[in-house]
């Protein structure tokens, strides 16, 4: 699929460039709920229930009343502007699904790795995974009811991310919280983006 601005005939008017971006975290930090949240229409879900099969696999410390979980993947579809158009894919947090992470991740511009600070650790394995190949990517706090609030200098040296890496706080089950995430995620692929050019003209 070909995530950029397609061709159209002369005089026609131009197709919104298409930005695929993925969401990413630990077992229930809310993945599905940040994409339901913020799609502008009906998301895709591969919820199943959970089962006595994820007992001693699947650590629901913090989120013991979470009864489902995601087994491929979650889809929605947001429009910030007329001419930018984002595709949201979110990733299954359990190592014995991370299969369909490459499959997810090919022409993705950048992620954004959501973080509980109650499980900080848990974001650890998305953030290598970008960081591995390179991708771009945010990490969003996702401010749980009574956890304990952190600094974002905190997190991102717990996180031991690189400095020019955003660290924001989020609701994921707030529409404006979760687009100014995407936005910061979208302008820091972008600078990246330049950044790489220059260095290749230089």
């Amino acid at each position: 699929m070909d995530y950029g601005r397609s061709e159209r005939p002369a005089g026609a008017t131009p197709l919104p460039t298409a930005i695929k971006i993925l969401i990413a975290g630990g077992f229930g930090v809310g993945k599905t709920t940040l994409v339901g949240t913020v799609s502008e229409t009906k998301p895709l879900r591969t919820e199943e229930v959970l089962t006595e099969t994820g007992i001693g696999i699947d650590d629901l410390s913090g989120v013991e009343t979470k009864t489902t979980t995601t087994v491929a993947m979650d889809f929605g579809r947001i429009t910030l502007s007329d001419d930018l158009v984002l595709y949201l894919f979110g990733t299954p947090g359990q190592d014995r699904f991370w299969f369909v992470w490459d499959e997810l991740a090919l022409g993705a511009i950048g992620a954004v790795v959501l973080a509980d600070t109650r499980r900080l650790a848990d974001c650890f394995p998305s953030i290598d995974y970008f960081e591995g190949r390179g991708t771009p990517f945010v990490v969003a706090v996702n401010c749980f009811e009574g956890a304990k609030q952190y600094r974002l200098d905190e997190v991102q040296g717990a996180l031991d991310l690189d400095p020019d890496v955003p660290v924001v706080l989020c609701d994921a089950r707030k529409r404006e919280p979760v687009k100014e995430v995407l936005i910061t995620l979208v302008e820091y692929a972008m600078k990246l983006r330049e950044e790489r050019r220059r260095a290749v003209t230089d």
